[in-house]
């Protein structure tokens, strides 16, 4: 067993020099003088999908009767747009993402088009225009990805992985789930180290998830330190990134009360359903 010493040397020092994900830059977020930041602008084509995860907050959107409209939400000088917050943007199809890819560079010039995608219907196409491509990955096995995602697609989502890697920016962007797939995050590290970064981010609930709030274990999810743990423990074995505004707020607070006291800080895991805060100005 690690020594106490040990991890908390080992957090620190990943706190120290870790890194904002790619797609954080430029994100309000990571600006301190921001006070109510807001995502990226982004483009949403809607909440439809081909598979069915567990902890999607864009489910609990259509169950809650929530509608997104199609369309450009920013300002008219963004330095990097977001395809999508909500919803599968290969469920719409290659063709049509690749013409919103071009529309947006023809109307904003050199903006930087970051993709978030599940990773199996990849188009090779998509990741030779994409500046960033999120790919997500929850899984480390076959038979966890189906139970997590509802679907028998973990080695083509692997093997896009690795094209996508080959062709631009890509980060391997998994949701910390302690009870359900917490054992298997070191396999995704490894899966990941093709990539250039794994994006290791804490899940958020929602009370309608039922399922999922009897699989998962609620204390070690309220646990801030076990999260940076865990992201530590993996930077041994690739390049991790946690959000950018985690990080800035996790930074202030070890700066004022010491890395120790970190172990005792607790997060609210349920969250408020994602809202695009940005205004609704074209669709294409």
């Amino acid at each position: 067993p690690q020594s106490k010493t040990f991890v908390i040397e080992r957090v620190e020092d990943f706190l120290k020099n870790a890194k904002y994900p790619e797609h954080c830059i430029h994100c309000e977020g990571v600006d301190e003088r921001i006070e109510n930041p807001r995502h990226h602008p982004s483009y949403e084509f809607g909440t439809g999908c081909n598979l069915r995860c567990i902890f999607c907050y864009s489910e609990i959107a259509k169950r809650r009767g929530i509608e997104i409209r199609e369309g450009y939400y920013g300002e008219m000088n963004p330095k990097a747009i977001t395809i999508s917050q909500f919803g599968e943007p290969f469920y719409y199809g290659a063709e049509r993402l690749l013409s919103v890819i071009r529309t947006l560079r023809d109307i904003f010039g050199d903006v930087r088009i970051d993709i978030q995608t599940n990773g199996v219907l990849l188009d090779e196409r998509v990741c030779r225009e994409a500046d960033i491509m999120m790919i997500s990955l929850d899984a480390g096995s076959k038979e966890n990805y189906r139970r997590i995602c509802g679907k028998d697609a973990f080695e083509r989502v692997l093997r896009n992985i690795d094209i996508s890697s080959k062709l631009t920016y890509t980060s391997v962007r998994t949701i910390l789930i302690p009870g359900v797939n917490d054992f298997e995050i070191g396999k995704i590290a490894e899966i990941s180290k093709s990539a250039d970064e794994l994006f290791l981010q804490p899940i958020s609930l929602y009370r309608e998830q039922k399922n999922l709030i009897r699989l998962i274990d609620i204390e070690r999810t309220e646990s801030l330190w076990e999260y940076l743990e865990t992201a530590s423990m993996l930077s041994e074995i690739t390049e991790v990134r946690i959000p950018g505004c985690l990080l800035v707020n996790l930074r202030r607070f070890e700066k004022e009360c010491g890395v120790e006291n970190l172990r005792f800080l607790r997060r609210d895991v349920f969250g408020e359903l994602p809202k695009i805060e940005r205004e609704w100005k074209f669709v294409l």
